[in-house]
């Protein structure tokens, strides 16, 4: 995204609202609260829009979630089956 994301934005295709945890850079569910911003206070609901200042809008929906892709795809390949 080439602008900055605000409390009210929403998708343009589903409605539901951008400005979330769930969808910043610094989300990651294993983390205190969920963040890794340590200046951040707490957000209870992740999935709704906030007043977070610290939001930054993830562009790769691999990063962040706990570790982002690379751990993840790691996982994957050690359990793959082999043909």
């Amino acid at each position: 995204m080439d602008r900055k994301i605000s409390r009210r934005d929403a998708c343009p295709f589903c409605g539901g609202d951008l400005h979330i945890c769930c969808n910043c850079r610094f989300y990651d569910p294993g983390a205190y609260n969920s963040c890794r911003e340590p200046q951040a206070e707490r957000v209870v609901d992740k999935e709704r829009s906030n007043f977070c200042d610290f939001f930054v809008f993830r562009e790769d929906p691999k990063e962040g979630a706990g570790g982002g892709g690379k751990s993840r795809n790691a996982l994957e390949d050690l359990f793959r089956k082999k043909d």
